[in-house]
């Protein structure tokens, strides 16, 4: 059997994928052991090693010797659906790639690793001053990418795009205002309504290995997420990353007398996870091998940690477990008190401790301010300033601190301008698709005894296996069987609030 010179370029063309796929996993795992295990006095150098591999990944994926097969495998013509998928977006990030300079490319990476690290400091010390040179290098050169890339309506369109692809700025804030519009006047309802539950019992103590051996045992029983494919360490901002489908990190940070926290925390990242462990093992190791947008995959964290962890049926299922490994939260009270204790509304400074209602209107925030940045309205300088002004816009408070304000999120300090948006585009599809999936009555009946296992492989079939193959809205047009929009969304929230706060 002889083999074509055009068939080995899609085989070599794959076999120089893999290698990209592996120096990126290593990449990521030294960025993971940086967050969760590295020695801080190790940081300098472990910047410079970080950008030494995203530069030899950079070289690879886009030298003369890529772009040779892969206009020899698309001269060829995919043999597969798979290949043909694989063709598209491996062209599409190829195209990207190739604008980039490798010199910026490890200048972006060194300039992100040093930001991160000021911005520990910074957060720690609650001192902006120390953090806002780094910020202002990362917006620098934030906006030379974006002039690399090439947009068509705005720099800012640029950004949004590496994280949803296809969505556009003018998309976002048509997205935001019709939000903004529908479910401001609830917030203000719920608001006057006052306190729908005993909320102390969210400060009682829960001792930090307690938290963990529950949470987790939760992740694993109810959300599928098994200790032979996955870990929790502990970092200062949580987050799941992942090396193949069959290696998942996720982190969390724990308060012992706020055990929302860790409990949330992890459940967010374990859907983060298990999104990645069910893409399809005949994408391993190609640019395929990951969730189709920041979007879709935000969709599955803010469905397990809110739809799930939050919703009746789940405390009613857990509720003597939960009293059995929190014996000081449980005494006294029964699975409804918890429930709407964990669904309490009031307006917060911190976003990752946001209740459902108030949520989006911490990332319109960030939204607006990233905006007013790329387009020279807002200096750095005047960020803080900025960020406490509309803070008392959209939540009613002004930080005491900027460690409690403007310097909360890690994003910035990675350079992760663009990412925003994406956590409210993954509330509104996370209800999309839960509403899709009940409609199969078995589904339903599941969910409504706190089974999520048919769940979950509704959504290994008709969101996880694709990967990137499909684009986000064939996934939520194929899965919903309509475009992304807020109804249901807007829905869920009138009647799940409506009814704990009693509103009309």
């Amino acid at each position: 059997m002889t083999t074509t010179a055009s068939s080995t370029a899609l085989a070599d063309l794959k076999r120089r994928l893999n290698l990209v796929s592996d120096l990126s996993a290593a990449g990521g795992l030294m960025n993971w052991d940086q967050e969760t295990q590295m020695p801080k006095d190790a940081a300098r150098v472990r910047g410079l090693q970080m950008a030494s591999l995203a530069g030899l990944q950079h070289e690879l994926f886009t030298g003369d010797e890529t772009k040779n097969l892969l206009e020899a495998a698309e001269q060829q013509g995919a043999q597969s659906e798979i290949d043909a998928d694989l063709l598209r977006v491996t062209r599409r990030d190829f195209d990207k790639a190739t604008k980039l300079p490798t010199a910026f490319v490890e200048e972006l990476v060194q300039a992100q690793n040093e930001a991160h690290h000021a911005w520990i400091k910074a957060r720690a010390d609650s001192d902006f001053a120390h953090f806002a040179p780094f910020l202002q290098h990362n917006l620098d050169l934030t906006r030379r990418y974006a002039e690399l890339i090439g947009y068509d309506e705005h720099p800012y369109d640029a950004l949004l795009d590496d994280y949803e692809p296809g969505m556009k700025t003018a998309q976002v804030r048509e997205i935001f205002a019709d939000l903004r519009e529908r479910t401001l006047p609830l917030l203000k309802k719920i608001v006057a309504a006052g306190d729908a539950g005993d909320y102390g019992v969210l400060s009682r103590p829960f001792p930090a290995a307690a938290q963990r051996e529950f949470s987790l045992k939760v992740a694993e029983e109810a959300f599928g997420l098994l200790p032979s494919f996955s870990r929790l360490d502990i970092s200062a901002h949580p987050f799941q990353t992942n090396f193949s489908a069959d290696d998942l990190r996720i982190t969390t940070r724990f308060d012992e007398q706020y055990f929302p926290m860790s409990l949330f925390g992890t459940w967010h990242e374990t859907g983060h996870a298990m999104y990645e462990h069910g893409v399809s093992r005949e994408l391993e190791r190609t640019p395929l091998s990951r969730g189709a947008s920041l979007g879709v995959h935000e969709s599955q964290s803010r469905m397990f940690e809110n739809l799930l962890g939050r919703s009746r049926t789940f405390w009613r299922r857990y509720f003597d477990e939960f009293a059995e490994a929190a014996p000081d939260v449980a005494a006294g009270q029964d699975a409804e008190a918890i429930y709407r204790a964990v669904n309490r509304v009031e307006p917060s400074l911190i976003r990752v401790e946001a209740d459902e209602v108030t949520y989006n209107f911490h990332i319109m925030l960030r939204f607006e301010l990233e905006l007013s940045l790329m387009e020279g309205q807002l200096t750095v300088a005047d960020l803080p300033a900025a960020w406490n002004a509309k803070m008392q816009e959209y939540i009613g408070l002004t930080p005491p601190n900027d460690a409690e304000g403007v310097l909360q999120d890690v994003h910035w300090s990675a350079g992760l301008i663009g990412y925003f948006p994406t956590y409210t585009l993954g509330n509104l599809l996370s209800v999309q698709l839960l509403d899709a999936a009940r409609q199969d009555s078995q589904i339903a009946a599941a969910t409504d005894r706190a089974d999520y296992a048919p769940l979950r492989e509704w959504l290994r079939v008709n969101v996880h296996q694709y990967g990137r193959r499909r684009t986000p809205g064939q996934i939520v047009e194929g899965a919903t069987g309509q475009a992304l929009s807020a109804d249901a969304y807007v829905k869920y929230l009138h009647e799940k609030y409506g009814d704990i706060y009693g509103l009309e």
